[in-house]
Parts: C-alpha cells; sequence; structure tokens
C-alpha cells in the first residue's frame, strides 16, 4: 500500500552546513547532522531539474519523508545521506546526495525532495 510505513524503506539523515572547528582554535566551512528519518523513494520520469542532472553524469532521485517540524527546514543547501549505502565509516557515514527541491507545501502528510549523487569520476 502505498504511503504505508512499509514504503518508506529507505534511512536517511540531513545534514546542514554548519561552522565546525579546524583544530587550529578556528572554524572551517563542515556539516552538521539535523535529523535521521525514513524515506520512500518515488520512481517517475522526473522533470527538468532531474533530467539536467542526468545528462551531467549524476544519479538523480526523487523522494519523500514524513512532514514534521524538522523536515520543514530543509533547504537545497543542505544534504541527505542514505544511511545503507556507501562508505560506512567516518564521521558522516552513507552515500551523500545534493538536495536540489524542497517541496513542503504540495501535500500535507509528505515533504518531497528531488535528490541528486555527485557526478561520477
Amino acid at each position: 500500500m502505498r504511503g504505508s510505513l512499509g514504503g518508506l524503506k529507505l534511512h536517511v539523515s540531513f545534514d546542514a552546513p554548519a561552522e565546525v572547528p579546524d583544530g587550529a582554535g578556528g572554524f572551517g566551512s563542515g556539516w552538521a547532522q539535523r535529523f535521521t528519518c525514513r524515506a520512500e523513494p518515488i520512481y517517475s520520469s522526473g522533470g527538468e531539474v532531474l533530467n539536467a542532472s542526468r545528462l551531467q553524469g549524476k544519479a538523480a532521485y526523487k523522494i519523500r519523508i514524513h512532514q514534521s517540524a524538522m523536515a520543514k527546514l530543509i533547504e537545497t543547501n543542505w544534504r541527505m545521506r542514505d544511511l545503507r549505502r556507501g562508505a560506512q565509516d567516518g564521521e558522516f557515514p552513507g552515500a551523500q546526495f545534493n538536495i536540489i527541491e524542497v517541496d513542503p507545501i504540495s501535500d500535507r502528510r509528505w515533504v518531497c525532495l528531488a535528490v541528486e549523487s555527485e557526478a561520477k569520476t
């Protein structure tokens, strides 16, 4: 059944840009984890944004997460990590995705996101 907990197959984390200690007494640019949740991949042909990403060699996906106070804070300068894929070591494990579009208002129950991986080299 679409929209049930059974469809929320991904375990994801959302990180926001933050100033972090650089180890020399100053601060530098980095990331701060804001929250984790379950997500559902949405398989569709995608719009212009997703098709443009594919042409640049990036994997683009549409996902949705349950509407919440934290989900409403997500911005396009944040990133998403799929905690079940990618490298599992380091401070921020998981496959990383740039958030390229956030739709928190089309559906009262869901926040829909367009995300893309980095270009493969």
